[in-house]
């Protein structure tokens, strides 16, 4: 196979990957109230089927380059699919909500190297004129799987049963795998330096005290577990600091810090995607169970969201260098932040497409806020600092994911516990995320402006979320 052959089935096997991670992030959303009538529990108690697919991610991606340059590129992307198809087959064997939450911990396994070790692959193979070519063709798939994901899961819904929204990762996994053992080059490891466990272990309890602090799994004395949680949290957040200066190659080095672009953008994103997060798992439930809205129509009206998304990613540049991106993060986090407020005002007499235009708006929006705000925070740190500082941001993510899904279907389960009302708990989550999103605003003030590059905001803004 010559070399342009090669590097074509090297996208193709990449663009499944994303495809296959992409799709699980939003498939599931639709489906939630049916899984959970299936497995006898109530459908704002499903967040932790998404939480423990996203904190799993968040654990395990600083670990996924380590483990490609010790066992080489091709073996763990064909492990990672392997893993990821397994866990799907157990999803979709599960009888209990415990067995499908540990189920999504095994798929969130093989989905935190998919992604990755995919972009890894094809840096080394691609040349770098090439490469943003080759990440905006592979972020394709990327786009793709939000578009079909919530009417896919829908359809399948109603059409057949909840378990093929993981059973249609299956043929798709397999042809990777295929692809992968046919076409990716054997590369043999290298003798990568010591994987950091122990402040791995660290950041990785921090993410997961936090997470459980805003949704503690106790009903008695809730408030005294919370507490603990989060002091646990801290404290492992506080532990890495001098374990990092002690050690000469730490998982993150504290030098990231240093650029202050990183540290705003870092905790911007963190406060910012707890309400975008929050979206896409409470909409769906709001049309189902308040609204009264299919399945399959559920997840057809979140069709504007995502391609309204994917229109917009092609305004981010002109914006940026027009505005810069004080401004543009300024003015645009309003917007999405407005938008997660403005869906607390929907309600069975909302006419249609009065809830189509809030979800066009919200999408544009947010895709626009994901580049930006992925390009502020990694544009300024060097060649050396950015493969740890791109694990740390991705880490970040997936916390936010996870938190937003927490502190939206708890608010919702408070709230209509006190008051008897699931509809003021979705319209006080609703606002309450919203309100989040808003403060992020003024964490992107302390922005330290500089011309933006526009090479690095094109590669951004094609390389999705």
């Amino acid at each position: 196979m010559n070399k342009d052959s090669s590097q074509t089935a090297l996208l193709w096997i990449v663009a499944a990957g994303f495809f296959m991670q992409a799709l699980d992030t939003t498939i599931v959303n639709t489906a939630l109230p049916s899984m959970a009538h299936s497995l006898g529990v109530k459908p704002l108690m499903m967040q932790p089927v998404i939480v423990a697919y996203t904190l799993t991610m968040a654990m395990l991606t600083p670990a996924s380059g380590w483990l490609a340059d010790r066992f080489g590129t091709r073996r763990v992307y064909f492990t990672a699919i392997l893993i990821f198809v397994l866990g799907s087959l157990c999803c979709a064997s599960a009888h209990t909500l415990g067995e499908l939450v540990i189920a999504r911990v095994l798929q969130g396994v093989g989905g935190s190297m998919l992604m990755p070790i995919g972009r890894l692959a094809v840096l080394r193979a691609v040349t770098g004129e090439q490469y943003v070519s080759a990440l905006a063709l592979i972020s394709v798939a990327g786009q793709v799987g939000p578009i079909v994901g919530p009417t896919l899961g829908g359809w399948f819904v109603q059409a057949i049963t909840w378990h093929w929204i993981f059973l249609i990762n299956v043929p798709i996994g397999a042809a990777g795998l295929f692809m992968v053992w046919r076409y990716l080059p054997r590369s043999s490891g290298t003798a990568a330096p010591p994987f950091d466990v122990i402040g791995c272990a660290l950041v990785s309890l921090c993410m997961i005290a936090f997470s459980l602090a805003f949704d503690a799994p106790v009903q008695t004395h809730r408030a005294a577990w919370s507490a603990g949680l989060f002091a646990l949290g801290l404290a492992s957040a506080f532990a890495y600091v001098p374990y990092a200066r002690r050690r000469r190659d730490p998982l993150f080095k504290l030098a990231l810090f240093g650029e202050p672009n990183f540290s705003v953008g870092l905790i911007g994103n963190l406060v910012c995607r707890v309400g975008s997060s929050a979206v896409p798992f409470l909409v769906p439930l709001l049309m189902q169970l308040e609204l009264g809205y299919t399945p399959l129509h559920s997840g057809l009206m979140m069709l504007p969201a995502a391609l309204a998304g994917t229109v917009a990613k092609r305004w981010i540049a002109p914006l940026i260098r027009r505005y810069g991106y004080d401004t543009f993060l300024l003015v645009n986090t309003l917007i999405v932040g407005g938008s997660i407020v403005a869906f607390a005002l929907i309600s069975r007499g909302t006419p249609v497409i009065v809830s189509l235009v809030v979800l066009a708006i919200f999408g544009a929006a947010n895709s626009m806020q994901f580049a930006a705000m992925n390009s502020i925070t990694l544009k300024g740190l060097s060649h050396e600092d950015a493969g740890s500082g791109n694990s740390l941001f991705s880490m970040v993510q997936m916390l936010a994911m996870g938190l937003g899904v927490t502190i939206g279907g708890a608010l919702v389960s408070l709230v209509a516990a006190h008051w008897d009302s699931v509809a003021l708990g979705f319209r006080v989550s609703f606002a309450s995320v919203g309100a989040i999103t808003l403060i992020s605003a003024l964490i992107f003030r302390g922005i330290e402006e500089a011309p933006p590059a526009r090479a690095t905001v094109k590669a951004v803004a094609a390389g999705g979320r």
